[in-house]
């Protein structure tokens, strides 16, 4: 299943603390016809509640509401893929981010439930910060994020979060998911003003795959969000 609206686009990430600026943020962006949906975090959701903010939402945008619970999928399968995801379901949410790093049994109940609550999953391995791999000083194995992949593509998860701070990796597991499934599509978080990571680059990595970039303070800490975003989109729009 793939809800998105259109082959390429934007996705703001909705990391703002108040009603105000959430709803600034989904006025000033939503009649622009590359933005494919909205994700929304813990900061508003433990604030406001979830409700309420599908609700602020959905008076301007009928466009999906990806949850980023920052991370779901750690904990027990019976936790991680229990009547929570119908729960999160009810409140108007279409999909959720799962990064399973409790493992592989996690990973099968949680996508097992997604199915049952008919909640979209969209499953990531690797994060855009250093320090997250062994090999970068962290505690994460090398190959946890390609087994990952290559399990939720086994287990038909369609969708999957790469870190656009690393465009070489996208290529990378663009092409190993590639040989699973047959049209995959990649998010990738962690370009523009905040974390650094070019655009235009992290689009041209998950080529020819369908593929969204997350963009959160490069829009919402703009002074003018309208204009950042379409800054943003003329500086990728080029490559695909």
């Amino acid at each position: 299943m793939d809800n998105f609206h259109g082959d390429y686009g934007i996705i703001p990430a909705c990391d703002v603390t108040n009603i105000d600026s959430l709803i600034n943020l989904i006025k000033e962006t939503c009649k622009l016809k590359f933005i494919q949906g909205y994700k929304i975090g813990m900061n508003m959701t433990v604030i406001e509640g979830a409700k309420t903010i599908i609700k602020e939402i959905r008076k301007y945008s009928k466009l999906p509401i990806i949850y980023d619970h920052q991370k779901y999928g750690t904990d027990i399968p019976e936790m991680a893929g229990g009547e929570i995801l119908e729960k999160i379901k009810s409140t108007g949410i279409d999909a959720i981010i799962v990064f399973p790093f409790a493992g592989i049994e996690t990973l099968k109940a949680t996508i097992e439930g997604c199915r049952r609550a008919t909640l979209f999953p969209i499953v990531g391995g690797e994060m855009t910060h250093p320090g997250f791999l062994v090999s970068e000083g962290g505690y994460i194995a090398d190959d946890a994020p390609s087994r990952v992949y290559q399990d939720a593509a086994r287990l038909g998860v369609d969708t999957f979060v790469v870190p656009g701070t690393k465009p070489a990796k996208i290529t990378e597991y663009a092409e190993i998911i590639g040989k699973i499934i047959s049209n995959p599509r990649f998010l990738f978080p962690g370009v523009g003003k905040g974390q650094g990571g070019d655009i235009a680059e992290a689009f041209k990595a998950a080529l020819p795959y369908k593929c969204s970039a997350i963009v959160g303070r490069g829009l919402y800490g703009a002074k003018d969000i309208k204009a950042a975003a379409i800054a943003l989109w003329d500086s990728a729009s080029y490559v695909l």
